[in-house]
Parts: structure tokens; C-alpha cells; sequence
């Protein structure tokens, strides 16, 4: 028996149930907000329900209505999402997270607004009853892989208690990563964060440590920074936090973005009478017992503000001791574990922050790469701009066309501890009116070479082991 060539049963079947396939197989499409309500049909909170169910692929916002919510807005998917609107409002009267993303959702937003219901201060905190409300939070699985990518474009956040927003990949989110030590693990994933026309301002004054943005990721992976024409301002800690905690390296490109009057929720005039008179001292080996350093302060508006450190001689007698307020910067990185820190910062300003500007500090097996371009730092309590390389690695700086002038501490810091090295290009820059004035303009930290031209570092150097090369 012959068949002609295409005419297989099995292959006519095949066809047959592509066909059937083709014409009834219901494909996702964007599903609409039509109202502010809280909940409901045509809701926002409905919305992400049908995504998470796979009605839907993404949303859209039509309604003409600000949304008011009573109650975190959860989309459970794993599945990206996009939620598009157009200028709208998502606000809430309450102390809560305003948007969660509970299941590591890769999320794009794009023209909306979110709004806590502000009025935060350190006498009038959001942690007093349990949760402090955060802007957007995005939280990873604990297996997941890959990278997590977020995207916000046309996005502003203001008036929550804690972080504006914050993408953990940590295991104790709430209370991971504040500075450098790598606390919590997470999941092999990196995450990925791309903001264009972001503006964050008015949060983290209701508890202590509440960012702009934080990303805090653990175990494997990068964290990937790129920032766009965006603001970080009036934050009660850091403008911006990237804590990278084990194995990975943080990659950033920034370019146009004010990190600028951030670091204030210690507030100075209330606890700064509090301190210790002196608030540090040195001593003699055996002239001071540790049971007469000043005791930790408690009892103030809130004690996770002061910052107590006292040195021991070997003999068990007190060498120094220093309190402070812990107050916080514009832009912060802490890379801790085997990676790097590899940075662009193009035509930005960090100004009036009530710690450092930029604080960077890399600890573990890896490097520092940076480059600053056509950049500023003034006005800031502490340093301008500072680089630090706790153990082994090197660091490398561009800096071109970059200003720092008038903060409290050096205009610019380089640091390599232990065996690294200090290799920079300082060009077309000035320094000025920074601390006393008194080689202050730039501290080197560390062996290497250190190249000027055409600078002016008018309050002075200060660089023990570099070599300085004026060209």
C-alpha cells in the first residue's frame, strides 16, 4: 500500500490538533483600572489578582480617580508584571506597605504615583506598633535564579515610614544588611534595577535605616544599579543603599541624579544633648577601667540612633572610646564577600547630606573601579566623596570634572587597606573650604600613585605612602 508524500495519519492527526490549539487557546491581555476603589471589580487590587491568575498580563490604569487603599496591595505571581498609569496616585491613610511583590516578580511601573501618609518623624515613629510602611517592596524567593529585574519610569514615592523602595533578596529583610557584614542569606538570583525619571523624597522618617531605595542581596549574585534624570531627596537615611552581602559584585551606572538633603531621621537638636561630655577620649594603657566608659544611652526618642565604640588594650584596659549620632549618606554602597565595586556617576550632584555624600566600602576578595564625571559634592557633615577598600584589593578612580567643597570632613577620600593599592586620575577638578581647610581637599589611604591635572585641590592633600604626579 503506497501514501502520498504529507499524508501520514500521524501527521494529518498532528495538524488536526494544531489547528484546534490555534482556535481555542485564550491568550492573556492587559486588564483595565477603571476606579479608585479599595477593592473590587475594575480595582487595582483586582487587577493584580487576574494577573496572578493568569487572566491577565498586565495592567493598566484608565481611571481618572486617585487609587485610596485600605490595606497592602499583593501580587502573588511569579510571572512579570507591568502596571502602566498616567500620572494616578496609589495612597493610603495607613502605616503599611503601599505595593508588595511577594514572589520575586520581575516589575515594571510606569507613571504612577505612591503616597504614604507622611507626618513621620523620630517623635512620631511607624515601627511604635509593629510594621513601618514601605513604598514599593519586592521580595525574592528563596530559591530563585536568574535575575530579578525592576523597572521604574515615571515613578515618585513619598510620605512612608521605612523605605521608599526596597528589593530583598535576604532572609531577615526586615532588620538585613544595615551597613557592611553580609548578615542574612538569599537566594543564587541577581537583581536588576533600572530607574529613569524616578523621584523619591519625604520617606524613611518613621523608623531608623529607612532608605530611599535599598537593595540588600545575599548568597550568589550581582546587584545591577542603573539610574536616569532621577532624585533621591529628604530621605530620613540613605538616599540610596546597595548592600551586597556574600559573593557578587554591585555594578552601577548613574548619570543626572541629585542624592541630595538625605540622613536626618536621628534628629541632631533633640539628641545631641544626650551625648557624653567628652564624646571620645584616649587613654593610657591601664589609666581607664571599662567600667568607666560612659554607658549606652537609653531612654531617648530612639536608642538605635546612638553609635557607642570602645577599644580595649590587650590588658583589658579601655585605649579610646567614641560616641556618636548615627546619621546617614546620599549614596551608600557595602560589597562584603568575594566581588567588586564597579561604578559610573555622570553629571550628578550629592549635596547637604548629614553624613557622607558617597560612601563606598568594599570588603572581601574584589576591587573598586570608579569613575566620576562632571559630578559634585558640597555642603555634606562628612566627607564628599569616599572610596574604601577594606583588605586585600585595589582601587581604581577616574575623577573628572568633579567638585567638592564645603563638607564637614575631606572633599575626597581614597582608601586601599593591607595590601592594596591606590591608582587615580584626578583631572579638571577642584577641591575647597572642606573641614578646616587643612589638608583637606583629598586623603590618600595606601600605596600607589595618584595623578593631578589641570586640578586644584586648594584646601590641601594629605597622602602618606601614595605618590602624588602633578601633569
Amino acid at each position: 500500500m503506497s501514501m502520498l508524500h504529507g499524508s501520514h495519519p500521524l501527521k494529518a492527526l498532528a495538524l488536526a490538533v494544531g489547528a484546534t490549539l490555534l482556535t481555542t487557546t485564550a491568550y492573556a491581555a492587559p486588564i483595565q483600572v477603571t476606579n479608585g476603589n479599595d477593592s473590587g471589580e475594575g480595582s487595582m487590587r483586582a487587577a493584580l489578582i487576574a494577573v496572578a491568575e493568569g487572566k491577565a498580563d498586565s495592567v493598566i490604569v484608565t481611571s481618572k480617580d486617585d487609587i485610596m487603599i485600605n490595606s497592602t496591595l499583593t501580587y502573588t505571581g511569579q510571572a512579570p508584571i507591568a502596571i502602566y498609569g498616567n500620572g494616578q496616585i496609589i495612597k493610603t491613610a495607613k502605616n503599611t506597605n503601599l505595593l508588595a511583590i511577594s514572589q520575586g516578580a520581575d516589575l515594571n511601573i510606569s507613571g504612577l504615583k505612591f503616597e504614604g501618609p507622611g507626618g513621620f518623624s523620630i517623635q512620631n515613629r511607624g515601627d511604635l506598633k509593629g510594621e513601618a510602611g514601605k513604598g514599593i517592596f519586592v521580595n525574592l524567593r528563596d530559591n530563585q535564579t536568574g535575575t530579578l529585574t525592576v523597572t521604574l519610569n515615571d515613578v515618585e514615592v513619598s510620605g512612608v515610614a521605612y523605605h521608599g523602595i526596597h528589593i530583598s533578596d535576604c532572609d531577615i529583610a526586615k532588620d538585613c544588611g544595615a551597613g557592611a557584614g553580609g548578615e542574612g542569606g538569599g537566594s543564587p538570583a541577581s537583581i536588576a534595577v533600572n530607574a529613569y525619571n524616578l523621584n523619591i523624597h519625604n520617606v524613611g522618617y518613621g523608623r531608623v535605616d529607612g532608605d530611599g531605595l535599598r537593595v540588600d542581596e545575599r548568597n550568589e549574585g550581582n546587584i545591577l544599579f542603573t539610574a536616569h534624570n532621577s532624585r533621591f531627596n529628604k530621605v530620613g537615611a540613605d538616599g540610596v543603599e546597595l548592600d551586597e552581602g556574600q559573593n557578587g559584585d554591585v555594578i552601577v551606572n548613574v548619570s543626572n541624579v541629585d542624592f541630595s538633603n538625605n540622613g536626618g531621621y536621628c534628629q541632631k537638636d533633640l539628641l545631641q544633648p544626650l551625648l557624653p561630655s567628652p564624646v571620645e577620649a584616649e587613654f593610657k594603657d591601664g589609666e581607664m577601667s571599662a567600667d568607666k566608659v560612659p554607658a549606652e544611652i537609653t531612654g531617648s526618642a530612639d536608642d538605635k540612633c546612638f553609635e557607642r565604640e570602645v577599644d580595649l588594650y590587650a590588658s583589658g584596659s579601655v585605649e579610646a572610646y567614641e560616641f556618636g549620632i548615627d546619621f546617614d549618606d546620599g549614596f551608600d554602597i557595602d560589597e562584603a564577600g568575594n566581588g567588586s565595586i564597579k561604578t559610573v556617576l555622570y553629571s550628578s550632584t550629592i549635596h547637604n547630606n548629614l553624613d557622607e555624600g558617597l560612601d563606598f566600602d568594599e570588603e572581601g576578595e574584589g576591587d573598586i573601579e570608579i569613575t566620576v564625571i562632571d559630578s559634585a559634592a558640597s555642603g555634606n557633615t562628612d566627607d564628599g566623596f569616599k572610596m574604601t577598600e577594606e583588605e586585600n584589593g585595589n582601587l581604581t578612580a577616574l575623577i573628572s570634572s568633579g567638585h567638592a567643597d564645603k563638607n564637614g570632613g575631606k572633599g575626597i577620600v581614597l582608601e586601599a587597606k593591607d595590601a592594596g593599592k591606590v591608582a587615580a586620575l584626578i583631572e579638571n577638578s577642584t577641591t575647597a573650604n572642606n573641614d578646616s581647610g587643612k589638608k583637606s581637599g583629598l586623603k590618600i589611604k595606601g600605596k600607589g600613585v595618584i595623578t593631578l591635572k589641570d586640578s586644584e585641590i586648594t584646601d590641601g592633600f594629605k597622602a602618606k605612602k601614595a605618590e602624588i604626579v602633578k601633569i
